[in-house]
Order: structure tokens, then sequence, then C-alpha cells
């Protein structure tokens, strides 16, 4: 599961625009590798890390459950409604543009969110987060794809996700152990000097580029629908009012409306004709909504009922990450030969056999009888899905609309991500001071697995049913696909492979 994604440039993004000739063992390579990476790896601790600090920051600031929520899900709402504009307005103003203004946003964000004196404050600030978040991710790879020669991009695009990939492997070590040793504060302060350091690079080193075919119109009534509408359901669901969660839901069909009618619009509605892309896209949303639940619930279980550190409740779900880093390629390599549609299927299946292993965490826990063999074989399962569901998604959109693509099946994962973790916790009982009673809160978290293993078992069944495996000219794309974390699938796909040989 790739770091962090969003909407990818334009063809003419992927080929790169006259004069890009960065080279990745020069030390302007090194440069903007250094700059890129740090900024997809700041965003995309600050949405994994801060699960582990959730059972601290309520006892410090008085929170109950639904304010921890909505610390998760301010930083995914505006994360999922502006991702697409995002990267709409890096290839039309310039990418490195967008990306420091993401940055230096991102890093105000952080601060406010180091200092908040209140929930409700943090919670603000954590929405100002996600709007950074949106600007700077998008720009992340679309930098490499239009800097680096085409000869080095390939190799450029491999070294920034593996890297991405070692900096989500410790992030929640480290956040638990900031949460330990400093405050939970400085989950967010640290992000400070990284942003100094990415500007300074990004000012000496860093090439502007955009996309002269760039549309000259933004879908703004698009965006504006997209926030409305996931806002108002999120609070719907958070706080159980029916009348907001309808209200979202009709703003969303809104939108379906205004994407047919734009002439720009930010999610072609055209490409859902083809069952492979749609059947993904369900998959995605079914699958991705489960892991969203998962890492919420497991390090609060971890924490509140089984009496875990921050650290080791952090520690606890590095397996899952360090399967990823090592067996995606494998797992890609075998979706490319067998096609998607069986690891599809088998992968939710594996996971949910995890989360049901799972059940077994309770107050009287050991991590190596009860933790790890859920862990490691939930890993399994997403290690086996991840890749080919990547792919799939690639492989049924045209090749002048892949980035499109990726980025309109990256925003379909946080928004189940974000409505997974507003819906379940008031509809397992965890409301209100439940983090105060191990026991209520345990019986929520079984009842949350079990629901999760149900969203695994329908992304399975979707996947049988409506994947198909055929050939495509993506299929060597595969093998280079990053796919290494568990925070959504990939926002930008790999540039076409006649642009990387």
């Amino acid at each position: 599961m790739s770091p962090i994604l969003t909407h990818a440039p334009t063809p003419g993004a992927y080929g790169g625009e006259v004069g890009s000739v960065v080279r990745l063992r020069s030390a302007s390579g090194r440069w903007l590798l250094l700059a890129t990476v740090l900024g997809s790896s700041m965003a995309m601790l600050d949405g994994t890390v801060v699960n582990v600090a959730l059972p601290t920051i309520a006892d410090d600031l008085d929170a109950d459950v639904g304010g921890l929520q909505w610390v998760v899900n301010g930083y995914t709402l505006a994360l999922a409604s502006l991702i697409l504009l995002g990267g709409a307005l890096g290839d039309r103003w310039g990418r490195r543009r967008v990306f420091v203004v993401g940055v230096v946003w991102f890093a105000v964000a952080s601060l406010l969110c180091g200092i908040a004196p209140s929930i409700e404050t943090l919670i603000a600030a954590r929405v100002l987060q996600g709007v950074g978040g949106a600007l700077l991710t998008p720009g992340s790879l679309a930098l490499i794809s239009a800097s680096f020669h085409r000869d080095d991009r390939g190799g450029a695009i491999g070294a920034w996700s593996g890297l991405g990939g070692v900096a989500t492997a410790l992030g929640p070590l480290l956040g638990g152990w900031l949460v330990e040793a400093v405050s939970w504060r400085a989950v967010f302060l640290l992000n400070l000097p990284f942003a100094v350091a990415i500007v300074w690079v990004c000012a000496r080193h860093v090439p502007e580029s955009r996309d002269p075919d760039a549309p000259a119109h933004l879908d703004v009534l698009g965006v504006v629908l997209t926030a409305g509408g996931l806002a108002a359901m999120t609070y719907g669901l958070i706080d159980s009012s029916a009348w907001f969660a309808v209200v979202g839901l009709v703003v969303l069909l809104l939108f379906v409306v205004q994407e047919r009618r734009s002439a720009n619009p930010l999610v072609p509605l055209g490409l859902f004709a083809d069952r492979v892309f749609a059947g993904a896209n369900l998959v995605t949303f079914s699958v991705y909504a489960a892991l969203g639940a998962v890492f919420f619930f497991l390090v609060v279980q971890l924490q509140v009922v089984a009496g875990y550190s921050p650290l080791a409740a952090g520690a606890a779900t590095l397996p899952v990450t360090a399967l990823m880093l090592l067996f995606s390629p494998a797992a890609g390599r075998l979706g490319t030969r067998i096609g998607p549609r069986l690891p599809m299927t088998v992968g939710p299946l594996v996971a949910a056999a995890g989360l049901l292993l799972m059940l077994r965490i309770d107050t009287d826990t050991s991590y190596v009888v009860d933790v790890l063999p859920g862990v490691v074989v939930f890993g399994i399962g997403v290690t086996i899905l991840v890749s080919p569901l990547t792919t799939a998604v690639l492989a049924a959109a045209p090749d002048h609309l892949a980035g499109t693509a990726s980025g309109v099946n990256n925003a379909v994962a946080r928004t189940a991500q974000l409505l997974a973790v507003a819906a379940l916790p008031p509809l397992v009982g965890i409301v209100g001071g439940a983090l105060s009673d191990p026991a209520r809160f345990d019986e929520g978290f079984d009842q949350a697995m079990l629901v999760c293993v149900g969203l695994l078992v329908v992304g399975a069944l979707v996947a049988f049913t409506m994947i198909r495996n055929r050939p495509s000219t993506h299929d060597l794309l595969v093998e280079r696909q990053a796919g290494c974390d568990v925070c959504g699938p990939r926002a930008y796909p790999q540039p076409p492979v006649h642009d990387v040989t």
C-alpha cells in the first residue's frame, strides 16, 4: 500500500517538460529526492502515528471518543476532499510552488497542533494539516516525474517509494517513543525542522515545472460539493445525526451530477463504465474502510485494554509494514503472472482471518501468543492484495488517464477510511467515556473487528465477481509499482513504461 497517494499529473507531466534533465546520481538529483522524500514522509507520518497518541491526548485534553474521532477524521476529511485539487493546482501553477506552499502550511498547522490548549483547537489544526497535506502530497511524486531525466525516472521513483516505506515502518515506533519520552505534542512539533529543511532544499535545488496542457478552469464547484458532502456525512455519523448524514449524501449526489456536467471534472465518471475499474474501486472502498478502522481501534485496544505503553502499542503493528516492505514487489510480480483476480480475492480473506485472531486480545494478553499471530496474518493478507489492486486500477484505464485513475482510487480509499472511523465507534457502542472503561472498549473492539471481517469478505466477493484478468500494457508497471504502507493506494502511478525505459 503505498505511502500515501493523490491526483496524478496529466500525460504531459509524465513525459516531462523540455529541460527535465536532472540525473539521479547528480548532486541536484540527490537534493531533489531528499526534498520529496521528506515532504511525503512528513505528511504520511502524521496520518498514521497520531493513532498511537490518542489515549494520551484524551487524558491530557479531557477528550471523549468523539473528540478523538475528529482528531483523526479532521485530517482525513481535508485530505480526501482536496487531494485531487492539490494535484490540479500543481500542474497549473507550478509543482514546486504548490509543494512548498503545502509544506509551509503543513508546518504552521503542525505548530498549532503542538500547542493546542483544547481538543477543539487540536481538531481545527488537524483540518488545516489536512489542507497542507493535500497540497504537498501530489507535488512530491509529480516533481520527480517532471524533473528527472527519463532514463533515471524509474530509479528515482523506486528510491522515493523505498525510503518513504522505511519512514512509514519507523513511524509507529517513533510516535510511541515521543509520546512516552517527551509528549504527544512532540509528534507534531517534530515536523517544524523537517519543513525548514524541505523549503531550503526546494529554494536552492529543486526546479520548477508545470503542465502546459493543464485545463484553464478548475472544477471549483466539484471541490465545494465534495468537501461539504463528506463533512456533513462525517458529522452525522460521529454524532449519530441521521439528518446530517442524509444531507451529506444528497450533496455527494449533487457532486456526481456536477461531474457529469463539468467540462473539466475532478472525477471523469466515464472511467467507471469499465467493469474492472468500477469493481477495483468497490474493493478499495470496502477493504480500506476495514483498514482505517483496524488501525484506529487496534493501537487504542492495546493501550486501554491490554495495558501496553504507547511505544509498545506502536511496535506491535510493525510486522504489517515490514511484511509489505519485504514482499510487496513479489506480490506484484505474482499478480503480473496470474492476473489480479485471485490475489484480490484471497488477500482480503487472509486479512479477515488475521482479524479473527485479533479477537484474542484482551486484558490478559501475551504478545507472542495473542497479538503477533493476528498481526502477521493480517499483514500477509494486505500484502497479497495491494499491488494487484493498484495494477488492476491502472490497467482498466486508458494510458492517458492512468494518473487520474490512480488519483480517483486514492480518493476512494481516503473516503472509505474517513467514513469507517466516523461510523464504527458509535455503531459498536464506543462513545463518550469508553476509553476509561476497558471492559466496554474490549466488547466494542470485538464487534468492530467482526464488522471489518465482513467488509473484507465483501471486498473478496466483489473482486471474485467483477475483476477479470486481461492483457494490459501496464503489466510491466507492477514490478516498479510501490505499495509499501498501509495508508492508501499509491497516489501517482509509475510513468508509462515507454517513458522510463
